[in-house]
């Protein structure tokens, strides 16, 4: 996936200000990453929970998954670990349920779900499992007037910020990066910052074509740094 380190992301910037704002995730921002075909480790659950999940779950108190995306936790130590999330008092993770949703809330969902699911491999007559969540999500959350999608996933990514060219109905939802809460954290200093360095290099800059496009971590930080200089 390609780093984007020349124009700010408005979504992000409002963030910064206002972390206690519901931010919807997709299921590659739990699920830990596994990129060993280009390099010769991968993250396990621990790892990938010490790096990453505590730290997000700290930093964002109003963390939300639509019901399809858990349906797709399936790693048992995960699975545990997000009803933990979602059975504590106060609740840590909150879960979006269409059964929530009004009738009128239902056929608009209906008609954005219309227009996202042939742009993915999500086929609604087959309710198969590819690209199920993060239709459902986002359908979901345009419908509530949510804005925040965080993805790791280009293609959900792009039926977020080419909504007007592709017509996806979701004008309204703004795309969260993995590597822009990356940053987040190091900058609000939540999570250790080489371990926080390591992800993003398993994520961003693995491979040659990623070394060419993208900027290692420390071009990274310092670009980001200046794109959001008000917001310390």
């Amino acid at each position: 996936m390609k780093v984007n380190v020349a124009s700010s992301n408005s979504g992000l910037e409002s963030i910064i200000k206002h972390p206690d704002q519901i931010i919807t995730m997709d299921a590659n921002f739990l699920i830990p990453p596994d990129r060993s075909k280009y390099a010769n480790y991968r993250f396990d659950f621990p790892k990938f929970k010490e790096v990453w999940l505590d730290p997000i779950f700290e930093a964002f108190p109003n963390l939300a998954i639509h019901e399809a995306v858990y349906d797709e936790l399936v790693l048992p130590p995960l699975q545990s670990y997000i009803d933990g999330l979602i059975n504590s008092t106060p609740q840590r993770l909150a879960v979006h349920q269409d059964e929530a949703l009004t009738d009128e809330e239902k056929v608009l969902r209906d008609s954005i779900e219309e227009k996202i699911y042939p742009l993915t491999k999500y086929e609604p007559l087959l309710d198969n499992k590819e690209d199920r969540g993060e239709v459902k999500s986002l359908a979901y959350i345009a419908v509530k007037d949510l804005p925040y999608f965080a993805a790791h996933d280009s293609n959900a990514i792009q039926l977020v910020e080419k909504a007007e060219q592709w017509n996806t109905g979701l004008d309204n939802v703004q795309a969260i990066k993995m590597y822009e809460l990356i940053y987040f954290l190091q900058k609000i200093d939540i999570g250790d910052k080489k371990s926080l360095r390591m992800l993003y290099k398993y994520q961003y800059h693995l491979t040659e074509y990623e070394k060419k496009h993208n900027p290692e971590w420390g071009q990274f930080v310092d670009r980001m740094d200046t794109l959001y200089s008000s917001y310390k």
